[in-house]
């Protein structure tokens, strides 16, 4: 049964071994209940775990071949990738329909060194629960990292840990960064604490983008540089 599984992944395609679709992880899973399903019980004969199996595999190439031929079975099975953010403007409602959240979102941003959603172009959340990031051109939003580098020369005696702190934040280090400091309109006091900054200084940061109240704030950030980023809950904005 081991190799009967292993051999049917191969056939399955090396997409199998990567990111699964919904589909391809229906399978998987499949494979995996008829294999045990025999080796739990010996006495039934292998015939019973490798007939469906060998039937599985057939409807999965099956469907892979045709999948090749029409791009609306591959939207039926696989689904269509998402667009969440698009010139740095989050689609709530696509969010909502996927059911993915501000955490999720800030997580996978992380994890491909991006600090701020204000310097995400486009992000696509593809069918295997990937999430694409292109960053903005670097021309447009680089325009501090200049002055940035010359207050480092001015500043080559500082320490290594000096370097890496934000100006006008003293106690915030790059790698702390970005912090949402308003989620769902609701004010992370928290995150207000580690910028040492109050409710006020929070109120008047969102109030210079045209919204009076927390609550009509999706989400508030601020990057390694500084800069607020604010996403207003009306769609209108």
């Amino acid at each position: 049964m081991y190799f009967l599984v292993y051999c049917a992944m191969r056939v399955m395609g090396k997409r199998e071994i990567g990111k699964l679709s919904m589909f391809d992880l229906v399978v998987s899973i499949m494979l995996a209940e008829m294999a045990a399903f025999v080796i739990e019980d010996i006495d039934k004969p292998l015939s019973h775990g490798i007939a469906p199996m060998l039937t599985l595999i057939i409807v999965q190439i099956g469907m892979a071949f045709i999948g090749l031929k029409s791009r609306r079975l591959r939207l039926m099975i696989d689904g269509k990738p998402t667009v969440l953010i698009s010139k740095g403007v989050l689609h709530r409602d696509e969010m909502r329909k996927q059911r993915y959240n501000l955490d999720d979102l800030l997580q996978q941003l992380r994890e491909q060194n991006v600090d701020s959603i204000g310097e995400v172009d486009f992000a696509i959340l593809e069918t295997t629960g990937k999430l694409t990031v292109f960053p903005k051109d670097e021309n447009t939003s680089n325009g501090s990292s200049s002055s940035g580098s010359d207050s480092e020369g001015v500043s080559s005696g500082k320490s290594k840990t000096e370097k890496n702190q934000i100006d006008g934040f003293p106690n915030i280090k790059y790698e702390g960064l970005p912090l949402p400091l308003i989620m769902d309109g609701k004010v992370q006091d928290q995150n207000l604490e580690i910028i040492q900054k109050t409710r006020f200084w929070l109120k008047n940061q969102i109030q210079q983008n045209g919204i009076m109240d927390f609550k009509d704030v999706f989400i508030c950030s601020i990057d390694h540089n500084g800069k607020i980023y604010v996403s207003p809950k009306d769609d209108k904005k």
